[in-house]
């Protein structure tokens, strides 16, 4: 019997992989989405780096984004270093650690239980439940998985030491929840958990003995959420009073822990982000609410004086909630389907024991109850495999979100930056105008917003949502640069240079308020000053190309050719494609008096190369053309080179350059080559 018994394990450890590996499949389809992707991984320089003492230190003593989990920073590094910006590497630990809990949930569930069935549906419901899509699909959220194994580790290791109480195992106990507050700060209630397994499974009675040996794991999850909390107050994290007042707060946490129960039951219109709606316990639905957390909570504990599975799923539940709950608010959201990764389980243990007593001794209700889990393990395996193509990408992402949630000011932000990323600029600023209507504060959509307009040339427009976000104190040292891009556009230069000051005051490291800086400078005459902001900017600026054509302008403007040359040579090793570099090159080879710099042949060759680019229909780049043939002494190649530029020129009315033109033909008709003064 035993051998039977380990075979049967067997056979559930194998499948638990496979229904999970058929459930997230359509994983390896899904790329990275906008939501925190950026800033825990494809924009997180802390993560791609080498792996170093450096950066190691970093990780421990810098909080990422207001949150302290250095262990999920180290673990991140090793990821991009194997995987570098391949989304699929990403998923694919995520999900490789998601199945090693299901293993090892279902490990200890029967071990501790001595019960394979119910502890089999838990684990394989644990795996397949479309709740848990969103960690584990979720790139940036690996932290939640990763805490989940360390969590479920300590158990195992604080089950293995109640069996043999010995000061190694209790080290051993000590070590792993260590590494298990260095994931995730909500793992703080772990504790709080293993009380309750003395309760149940475990029956331990001497309670005194069992607080006492807990008391250093009570101290270092104080410790962790100290850090927590001064790293979210120091950002700005935590949600002040006035902004979510305490009614609204403790009317939410009443909805959330029911609405987290109907959502494992019946989960449907799965969100990445639930938007708060205004509430307080003076409403039906708030008040309902509370009152059926009080009685449900006083049901399980009178219930589970004989049924202690009840009382301890319950508590369970209700505790490993209470940090991501609401009542300390850290982000804007309601509730959120990830916080429900452990704090599942607590359900799932009520519902299998309390199926286990319904059909003791009963042969047919154990065959409606193996019919009934098989249907339910099946169903959530569709409807996790549906959930995970959601997160495919942002757009089907948050398309999708919008359908099944409303005045959700951050989807219409994140749905309209999709649209815009994909080319899609009207629509994108319906959304996002929908964004800044549902959250008339809501920076990050006016400031998207914004951009926006000034894609679409509505400068005016974009001015103002810029100036909207300094009037209301939501300024930043994005709003600045993108306030003076739009004035640049308007050629309110003055204006841009103090707004781009302003940028770089906030921001000095801005590379690209540098390159536009040195761009409006360069507009002004003021080329030395330019030089100075495009120097910067040429040191981690991803449009090099226009930093090095920019500079070669202003070295032009000071007279100082040969690096005019050097710079203009750098910008085209970047930008082969671009004729308004090698027209300048050819221009000033042929036209500056400068014998240092002077090379008819050579300014010719770049002329060509531009009038190739330009398919010889660009006058000024012609007349250049015939410039340099006439430094080099190819008058009649200049005259036909220029009367043709002439000819383009006056038929499409460009006076401008009509009158130059003609001058440069009577000088190449006098046997004169063209040299500027």
């Amino acid at each position: 019997m035993p051998e039977m018994g380990l075979r049967v394990k067997l056979l559930i450890y194998i499948g638990i992989c496979l229904v999970a590996l058929i459930a997230y499949e359509p994983i390896r389809h899904n790329d990275f989405v906008s939501y925190d992707d950026p800033r825990y991984i494809t924009e997180n320089s802390d993560i791609q780096g080498d792996i170093t003492f450096q950066s190691l230190g970093r990780a421990f003593a810098q909080p990422h984004y207001f949150m302290w989990h250095p262990l999920t920073t180290i673990v991140n590094m090793v990821d991009y270093k194997f995987y570098r910006l391949n989304p699929l590497g990403h998923h694919l630990t995520n999900l490789l650690l998601h199945i090693v809990s299901a293993l090892l949930l279902f490990k200890i569930l029967s071990d501790i239980t001595r019960v394979i069935w119910p502890s089999a549906f838990v684990a394989a419901i644990f795996a397949l439940h479309p709740l848990q899509v969103e960690a584990v699909a979720w790139a940036a959220e690996l932290k939640t998985v990763l805490s989940g194994l360390f969590w479920l580790l300590t158990i195992a290791v604080y089950i293995r030491y109640t069996k043999k109480p010995r000061t190694g195992l209790y080290l051993l106990l000590l070590m792993v929840y260590g590494l298990c507050i260095l994931t995730k700060p909500t793992v703080v209630t772990l504790p709080f958990v293993l009380l309750l397994l003395d309760y149940w499974p475990l029956g331990r009675a001497k309670w005194g003995r069992q607080i006492i040996e807990k008391i250093p794991l009570f101290v270092m999850s104080a410790i962790l959420s100290v850090i927590t909390f001064f790293a979210q107050q120091h950002g700005g994290a935590v949600m002040p009073l006035e902004k979510m007042p305490l009614d609204f707060r403790i009317a939410n946490m009443f909805i959330s822990y029911m609405r987290y129960i109907g959502k494992t039951i019946w989960p449907s219109q799965l969100a990445v982000f639930y938007p708060p709606l205004p509430s307080n316990l003076l409403k039906t639905t708030e008040a309902t609410c509370a009152l059926l957390f009080i009685l449900i909570t006083a049901f399980c504990i009178y219930i589970g004086r004989r049924r202690k599975y009840i009382a301890a799923g319950w508590l369970w539940y209700v505790g490993t909630l209470v940090p991501m709950i609401g009542l300390i608010q850290a982000g804007a959201q309601a509730m959120a389907n990830r916080y429900m990764y452990i704090s599942v389980l607590g359900l799932l243990i009520i519902i299998a024991w309390s199926a286990k007593d319904l059909i003791a001794n009963r042969p047919r209700l154990k065959i409606i109850s193996a019919v009934l889990a098989v249907a339910v393990l099946s169903s959530a395996i569709i409807l996790t495999r549906m959930q995970v193509k959601h997160w495919q990408n942002s757009m089907t992402l948050f398309e999708y979100t919008l359908k099944v949630t409303k005045n959700n000011a951050v989807a219409e932000n994140s749905y309209g930056c999709a649209l815009f990323e994909a080319g899609r600029v009207n629509e994108a600023a319906q959304h996002l105008s929908n964004a800044v209507r549902i959250g008339p504060i809501f920076s990050d959509a006016r400031c998207n917003l914004g951009q926006v307009f000034l894609k679409q040339g509505k400068l005016n427009e974009a001015i103002a949502c810029f100036n909207e976000l300094i009037k209301q104190k939501r300024d930043s040292a994005q709003v600045y640069y993108h306030l003076a891009v739009a004035l640049s556009m308007q050629n309110k230069y003055d204006d841009a240079i103090k707004y781009f000051a302003k940028a770089l005051t906030m921001k000095p490291e801005y590379p690209d308020a540098h390159r536009k800086m040195g761009a409006v400078l360069l507009a002004k005459g003021k080329a030395e000053e330019a030089i100075l902001h495009l120097n910067k900017a040429l040191q981690t600026s991803n449009n090099q190309a226009e930093v090095y054509a920019n500079l070669g302008t202003a070295y032009n403007q000071l007279g100082k050719y040969k690096p005019a040359i050097q710079n203009w040579a750098e910008a085209v090793k970047l930008e082969p494609n671009n004729p308004e570099i090698f027209n300048n090159m050819a221009w000033l080879l042929a036209a500056v008096n400068d014998m240092s710099v002077h090379n008819p042949n050579k300014a010719i060759e770049l002329a060509q190369q531009a009038c190739k680019l330009t398919e010889f229909k660009n006058p000024a780049i012609l007349d250049t053309l015939a410039v340099a043939y006439a430094a080099a002494g190819r008058f009649n190649d200049a005259i036909t080179t220029a009367e043709q530029a002439l000819y383009i020129a006056k038929s499409r009315d460009q006076k401008d350059i009509i009158n130059e033109i003609q001058n440069h033909i009577e000088l190449y008709k006098s046997g004169h080559a063209f040299i500027e003064k």
